[in-house]
């Protein structure tokens, strides 16, 4: 069975006893906070939830590792939204980690000659090297991907300084839009972004495979294409659907009113656009969606803008990003409903 993350939660509260290992076993007790800590990366977000990552683990240490095999080479032909789903994973790595009272060391691409080892955790039990990321553990139980319309209630001011605040505490610039012009034209930019991606029938293609009613353990179910009337019908047929017809049009449409009902469009940017970036831009976006929680809020992804080349840059002029910086993701943020959890693939299968 997939491990869905109330199944999750519920071993970790199973678990928690065990966190009073034996001194004299510390083998023992790192080996169990490794398995611990892996269990909350595999629950981070991804592109299409296609959770790209693998994880190598030592008596003391986990590597993380991008599944090149798992990559969406239309939408993301340079994996830098894999790479992202990984740094998220990291983070989630270093949440579990520091709510077991542990350290950690990290070095981040520490192979010369394989690029898919993106990082080395290191286990330090002496001391605790974030105690202020433990209260976030809970939230990532709870974080879910909200694809339904937000309330019209504002993101209070200091909650909204708060997510900044978090996002650059990983290194990475952030740009907020709250009042409905701006909301408006970014809006437009995410609808235009659409119908250029649904004409295309590669990208119909690949996303109709992560919609497949066979995939039980990855993958999106049928609503997250926000297809509207499709929605009735089973998901075989959606899948089919987006697969064979360009329905950039209503998707459009959906993803306008989405986009501009949200109180609070966040983007993240770097400056510079290559995989260092790219893995911060993960890290700071876990941060980010887990605080998000903790304040009740809820978030998805708008990130068609950013996939379209030629309209990143206006992304970035219309967020009022100062400077060279490059777009990695545009979230809306907002009060509303929480989705069902997507699935997850069992703890096994991303062990090495």
């Amino acid at each position: 069975m997939p491990d869905h993350p109330a199944a999750i939660a519920a071993l970790a509260a199973r678990d928690s006893a065990r966190q009073q290992a034996p001194e004299d076993a510390p083998e023992d007790t790192h080996a169990f906070a490794m398995r611990f800590a892996t269990r909350h990366a595999t629950l981070a977000p991804s592109s299409h939830n296609s959770q790209p990552w693998r994880f190598v683990l030592g008596t003391d240490r986990v590597m993380l590792c991008a599944d090149r095999l798992r990559a969406l080479p239309v939408v993301d032909p340079y994996d830098r939204e894999l790479i992202i789903s990984c740094g998220a994973a990291l983070f989630n790595l270093r949440v579990a980690i520091a709510s077991l009272g542990m350290g950690y060391a990290i070095t981040l691409f520490p192979s010369s000659t394989d690029p898919d080892l993106l990082a080395e955790v290191r286990l330090l039990r002496e001391r605790a090297t974030a105690p202020e990321l433990a209260a976030l553990v809970g939230a990532i139980y709870e974080r879910v991907t909200t694809r339904h319309p937000f309330a019209a209630e504002p993101v209070d001011a200091a909650v909204e300084q708060h997510l900044m605040d978090a996002a650059r505490a990983e290194g990475v610039e952030v740009a907020c839009v709250s009042e409905s012009e701006p909301r408006n034209a970014v809006a437009g930019l995410v609808a235009e972004a659409d119908r250029q991606q649904f004409a295309d029938p590669r990208f119909r293609r690949e996303l109709a495979k992560w919609i497949h009613p066979r995939r039980t353990d990855d993958g999106m179910p049928a609503y997250a294409a926000g297809l509207g009337g499709l929605l009735d019908f089973a998901t075989p047929l959606v899948a089919s659907a987006i697969r064979t017809f360009d329905l950039g049009g209503g998707v459009a449409a959906t993803h306008r009113d989405l986009a501009a009902g949200s109180p609070l469009l966040l983007c993240l940017a770097t400056g510079v656009d290559n995989a260092q970036a790219w893995l911060a831009t993960g890290q700071a976006l876990e941060r980010v969606l887990l605080l998000a929680t903790v304040h009740g809020l809820c978030a998805s992804y708008l990130n068609q803008p950013i996939e379209v080349p030629e309209l990143r840059p206006r992304l970035g002029a219309m967020m009022g990003l100062q400077g060279a910086y490059f777009p990695q993701l545009l979230l809306r943020i907002g009060h509303g409903t929480p989705d069902a959890a997507t699935p997850r693939r069992p703890l096994e299968a991303v062990l090495s």
